[in-house]
């Protein structure tokens, strides 16, 4: 296993390495973009791509949530303005669903051993192990539907959990309609600087409310969870 986990670094190391010969700018140009943060620059970036700038469009999105930073509402902000507010939403919830799942692979194999040495020498983590495989689904995709929650939280969360792949992907797919759709919506009429803002607004109140009750649901699902273990103490 430990030659396997060199061989794929060095194959991700490799792939980074023909990207650099076939494009030399390519990388150093995508690396500063990502550090800046600039919506504007990125929407003109991928859109000298010409027709290839949703394919383009797709991969950094991809990349991105991969990646796990900057914040991928950078990214599907610019797809809403590039593309409009419903291509963009579906095209930026695919690729980041698509680039969550790669992390997810690569976390796993990486670093779920070492979790289950940690899990086993303790009861707390061993409970919470248990519960994030027979809740994994729920608590996926309540995280995922959270506005602004940082991608890599819910990426380490379901790579160091039991949570089934399937499960995993579902959940991140449907969670991020939701929660990316307000992001991009909130970036769009914010950047664009839209005269009627009653749709921001209401967009506002929307992920105000999102957010309340996924911290609501969470806490009664945490609370029904102990009630059994409570139970059987007595």
């Amino acid at each position: 296993m430990g030659i396997l986990k060199i061989g794929a670094a060095l194959a991700i190391i490799l792939l980074f390495a023909i990207i650099h010969l076939i494009a030399p700018d390519f990388l150093p140009s995508l690396f500063s973009l990502l550090a800046s943060g600039d919506i504007p620059a990125t929407v003109d970036y991928i859109h000298t791509f010409g027709q290839g700038a949703v394919f383009f469009a797709f991969l950094l999105t991809l990349f991105t949530n991969a990646l796990g930073f900057p914040p991928a509402v950078i990214f599907s902000t610019a797809n809403v303005i590039l593309f409009g507010i419903v291509p963009g939403i579906i095209l930026s919830c695919v690729a980041e669903t698509v680039g969550v799942t790669i992390a997810f692979l690569l976390m796993r194999f990486y670093f779920r051993d070492a979790a289950e040495r940690a899990i086993a020498k303790s009861p707390f983590l061993a409970k919470i192990d248990h519960y994030s495989g027979s809740k994994g689904f729920i608590i996926m995709l309540i995280g995922r539907m959270v506005p602004y929650l940082p991608s890599a939280v819910m990426n380490a969360v379901g790579a160091l959990s039991s949570i089934r792949l399937r499960d995993y992907v579902l959940a991140s797919l449907v969670g991020k309609f939701p929660s990316t759709g307000i992001e991009a919506i909130i970036g769009h009429d914010l950047i664009m600087q839209q005269e009627n803002n009653t749709r921001l607004i209401i967009v506002v109140i929307c992920a105000a409310i999102l957010i309340y009750t996924a911290i609501r649901f969470e806490k009664r699902m945490m609370h029904t969870e102990t009630i059994p273990e409570n139970t059987e103490k007595k």
